[in-house]
């Protein structure tokens, strides 16, 4: 029996990553959603909660072992291709498992299961069908990350929106309803515009498959071309939108700072959906073999990157409330992984994917340590200003602290070493002066702007120790999710090398289209798996040939 379920999942992988989350959702959905609970830490005596929320963890665990999985088989080079019921590319739908789609939903799950664990401290009582809605928004990552056809990006697009609608708004209150209209109007232009975008190129190309569009772009001429460019940099605008790339970035911190802290947690992924996006098109389709339109973004890109971490980090410093730090850190963070990603060499796209981990598992964290922090500041609650010393100073303050020289990039953390990851893949460049200033000053002022936080939180407080909140810790469930994320980031540096080594395969794979377009493209009668020479670590071009299995 064991053989056979490896078997099953073996065959059926990428299909089962989207399904699990999709199934539990409905299981949820029928279980129902009673109980009249309210309040952190209410309901844990009514049964149907209780199978609740064990059907959710459960799910998710099992998610991440999935996950680990697809990563471990994403690992020996294969491209396993999944054509949804048996019609093949490019008239079928297919969904694609590579290093970077293995690894991206594995960062969704590591990021998942922690928020979730946090949420059953209570934060799941305050609103109906929270899990539910929790792994459709899951269903929605996984599903963009691994469809190989653009409109269906679109269409796990819009899932994961629709999910974070109501994610957003759970709990209800005046700034989330307020920042919730603005997000949910914002979303929806960005929605039309995909789909204008998506228009203009099968327009041109007559597919919408990822690889085959890759390929017939780059045999457009004239004003066909044009078109695809100008298609191109309409993405650009709706991938950038969903990254909270500068101009497009505005919208975020307000956002994040109202959502409830699992959910802020949960939604440090979705930038990385933009970012994804934006490889998969940039890198994919209009890459430096697109012929007229190869490169179309990176005089956009670059610039617009940098300026990215720049105003996050300004942003970040002159915030009134912890919740805005950590978003507009969250800015700052999708500016360097965008700097490396528009120097457009395997080399700085390495880099990129390896900080786009710890950026998401800390910012991820720190949404957490916030809501730790606030709770026991009384009336204050995150506001940066002088208030009742915290119940547990030494606790959170070495927490803070960790929090704070990763995020900032302080040695020997991962956010250090994705950093010098990054100047060291841009040495040699024309855009380096500008790649070593942004990065170096943003994690300069990024210190700075912790280190106010903290002394505010932590020095300035006032002798009062009876207002509510200020008598009580943490609970150990709402700290241990907290620790689970510290953890994860130590995981990063201790096997940094290993990791590296899979970022540098994934970002050398990506170049290796031939056998992308053999994997895709072949005739297929059911799961194909094609395997790329493996990277042998020296720098320059992907590697050329492929075996096919």
């Amino acid at each position: 029996m064991p053989d056979v379920i490896l078997s099953f999942w073996l065959q059926h992988a990428p299909v089962l990553s989207v399904l699990l989350p999709s199934f539990t959702a409905m299981g949820l959905l029928l279980l129902g959603d009673f109980g009249g609970m309210s309040g952190l830490g209410g309901g844990h005596d009514n049964p149907r909660v209780r199978w609740r929320r064990r059907l959710s963890l459960a799910s998710v665990l099992l998610g991440a072992v999935m996950a680990a999985g697809l990563v471990w088989r994403a690992d020996s080079g294969e491209l396993l291709v999944y054509p949804l019921g048996e019609w093949p590319a490019p008239f079928g739908i297919v969904l694609v498992l590579d290093r970077l789609s293995g690894l991206m939903v594995l960062l969704t799950y590591l990021v998942a299961a922690p928020a979730l664990w946090y949420a059953t401290g209570g934060w799941d009582a305050r609103g109906r069908h929270f899990h539910a809605i929790f792994h459709f928004q899951l269903m929605g990552l996984c599903g963009a990350f691994l469809t190989g056809d653009l409109f269906n990006l679109f269409v796990f697009f819009e899932v994961l929106l629709i999910s974070s609608y109501v994610l957003l708004l759970h709990g209800l209150g005046r700034d989330r309803l307020r920042t919730g209209f603005h997000y949910v109007v914002l979303n929806l232009a960005g929605s039309g515009l995909f789909l204008i975008g998506l228009a203009m190129l099968y327009a041109v190309t007559g597919t919408l498959n990822m690889v085959d569009m890759g390929q017939r772009v780059a045999q457009l001429t004239g004003d066909s071309a044009h078109i695809a460019g100008a298609a191109a940099l309409v993405l650009l605008v709706v991938f950038g939108l969903k990254a909270a790339l500068v101009p497009l970035s505005f919208w975020l911190p307000g956002t994040y700072a109202s959502a409830s802290a699992p959910v802020a947690a949960l939604f440090a992924i979705m930038t990385k959906v933009g970012v994804y996006s934006i490889i998969r098109t940039h890198w994919g389709i209009f890459g430096a073999d697109a012929g007229e339109a190869s490169l179309v973004a990176q005089s956009w890109l670059l610039p617009m990157a940098l300026t990215t971490s720049v105003l996050g980090v300004l942003g970040a410093l002159a915030s009134h409330t912890m919740g805005r730090l950590v978003a507009y850190l969250t800015v700052s963070s999708v500016g360097t992984i965008l700097a490396g990603v528009g120097l457009f060499t395997p080399e700085t796209l390495s880099a990129a994917l390896y900080y786009t981990l710890h950026s998401t598992i800390v910012i991820a964290g720190l949404f957490l340590l916030v809501e730790l922090m606030a709770a026991q500041r009384g009336e204050a609650l995150d506001k940066l200003r002088p208030a009742v010393a915290v119940r547990e100073p030494v606790l959170l303050g070495l927490m803070m602290i960790f929090g704070a020289a990763s995020a900032a990039g302080l040695p020997p953390l991962p956010g250090f070493l994705g950093k010098l990851m990054v100047l060291q893949s841009s040495a040699g460049l024309a855009a380096q002066p500008w790649v070593w200033t942004v990065v170096l000053l943003a994690g300069f002022f990024s210190i700075i702007g912790l280190a106010r936080a903290g002394v505010i939180v932590f020095w300035h407080v006032q002798p009062d120790a009876s207002e509510p909140g200020a008598a009580s810790g943490s609970s150990l469930k709402l700290l241990s999710a907290a620790w689970a994320f510290m953890a994860i980031t130590v995981a990063l540096a201790v096997m940094a090398s290993p990791v590296k080594r899979y970022t540098d395969a994934a970002a050398h794979q990506l170049a290796d289209k031939a056998a992308y377009a053999n994997a895709v493209l072949g005739e297929q009668g059911g799961a194909q798996a094609v395997t790329t020479r493996p990277y042998d670590g020296s720098r320059g071009a992907a590697p050329a040939g492929k075996e096919v299995k």
